[in-house]
């Protein structure tokens, strides 16, 4: 989750949903996101016959709405079409969840933006939250508010991933942000030109670029996910290596 768009919610669901699946985890990944989703776009599955809008309008039974995924992943998407937004009730999505119920080790929900009904309506029925932002103040402004948000209902937030780590100058230390949120920095995943690449390849990034330093990033933080353990492929020690060994403890 984050209340802003744009700081790479979707591309953390199916990266990190993809090395779970790699690390041979049974997972889905939800497109939560009912009135502008991107889940199925990123995966290559946007004209899915029957999505999560069906499920919530009663018109299909959740379980129909599984697709497989090269990538070993299972896909619930939700509908591209605007006319799909009609009579879509996000109260019960609680429900339609509950009869996911042993499909699946772990179910990630892609999270629309905003703080309004459709975002909330996520927060209550999860289990965990994650955050993701980007280090730049109205990122972690953003961040800030869905935090305060998810403490109010009640959703543990495990931790956050900040996305698109440049190591510039004016970007917020990681430090800072930790500070700023007063919870764990679970992931710090670098600008890579391999993950819009990906995307338009319609490939999670740990598939299309396995060696590249944010596939390195979404396979840690699945590892540490998963509750097990992190062996760095590479010997390289920059400065952003450095910060993974840091944060792997």
């Amino acid at each position: 989750m984050s209340a802003k768009g744009g700081v790479g919610k979707t591309t953390t669901t199916s990266n990190l949903g993809a090395a779970l699946a790699e690390r041979g985890k049974s997972i889905i990944v939800i497109d939560g996101n009912v009135t502008t989703p991107n889940l199925s776009i990123h995966l290559g599955i946007p004209l899915a016959p029957i999505t999560l809008h069906d499920a919530l309008k009663g018109n299909a039974h959740i379980r129909h709405a599984i697709y497989k995924h090269k990538s070993g992943l299972q896909v619930i998407p939700a509908s591209l079409s605007v006319g799909a937004l009609k009579g879509i009730n996000m109260n019960k999505l609680a429900g339609a969840l509950l009869n996911l119920l042993g499909t699946a080790e772990i179910i990630l929900i892609d999270g629309a933006a905003g703080l309004g009904r459709e975002a909330t309506a996520l927060m209550e029925v999860a289990d965990e939250m994650i955050i993701v932002t980007n280090p730049d103040l109205p990122s972690l402004t953003d961040a800030l508010k869905a935090l305060k948000v998810a403490n109010e209902i009640g959703t543990k937030v495990i931790g956050v991933v900040v996305n698109r780590v440049k190591g510039q100058d004016h970007e917020m230390t990681i430090t800072d942000i930790r500070e700023m949120l007063g919870i764990p920095v679970i992931a710090i995943v670098p600008e890579d030109r391999a993950v819009p690449r990906s995307i338009a390849e319609k490939e999670p990034v740990v598939n299309y670029s396995p060696r590249s330093k944010a596939s390195r990033e979404f396979k840690r933080l699945a590892a540490s996910i998963a509750g097990e353990a992190w062996s760095e492929p590479t010997k390289s020690k920059n400065w952003f290596d450095r910060m993974l060994d840091y944060l792997a403890g």
